[in-house]
């Protein structure tokens, strides 16, 4: 059962300069649908993070969870669902790439997001770091990163890397908002 905890709205000629209005407050079950729905309305970046397994296979999938964490010492973080079959290949690994996509690159990032591709690598453009991790070809920017630690927190892993080096392009990124790929207006 849901309610509806309503705000006083106030109209636009009594508010304060500056002031806004808020939408009325949902107080329900927070339902992980309804929780998706509302974290849609906040456009992300989609970058391709990718590393090797021990035996070599590279391995990647399309995330929208990263994000800068620090500067000083340069730490980035990303996280990645308990019950991904690539989880283990990303807590073992030493060093992996975050390739965030331009916005020509929408195919590659449901390509590797579709969990029925079994080698995502398989015909793609990529580049070999120097650390010997892949990294994905005219993306917008490129980090390498040492595995620096991970953590499971709820129903997702958080993988914080440290960032050894970088690569960007004047390419315009590729965006994520409302459950849809879009791009940014010039």
């Amino acid at each position: 059962m849901s309610a509806v905890v309503h705000a006083t709205p106030m109209a636009a000629n009594d508010a304060e300069p500056g002031a806004s209005t808020l939408a009325p407050w949902i107080d329900e079950v927070l339902h992980p649908r309804l929780l998706r729905t509302v974290l849609g309305c906040y456009p992300t970046g989609v970058a391709i993070v990718a590393t090797r397994t021990a035996d070599g296979r590279p391995v990647g999938l399309t995330i929208n969870s990263f994000a800068s964490l620090s500067l000083e010492p340069p730490l980035v973080l990303w996280s990645l669902v308990n019950r991904s079959p690539s989880l283990q290949a990303f807590r073992d690994c030493t060093h992996f790439t975050i390739s965030v996509l331009g916005c020509e690159q929408e195919a590659l990032a449901r390509h590797f997001a579709n969990p029925a591709v079994p080698d995502k690598f398989e015909g793609i453009a990529i580049a070999e770091a120097p650390e010997g991790v892949p990294a994905i070809a005219g993306a917008a920017a490129t980090l390498v990163c040492a595995s620096d630690h991970h953590r499971e927190t709820g129903d997702h892993h958080l993988l914080v890397g440290r960032v050894l080096r970088v690569a960007r392009s004047e390419t315009a990124p590729l965006v994520f908002h409302g459950g849809r790929f879009t791009g940014l207006a010039a």
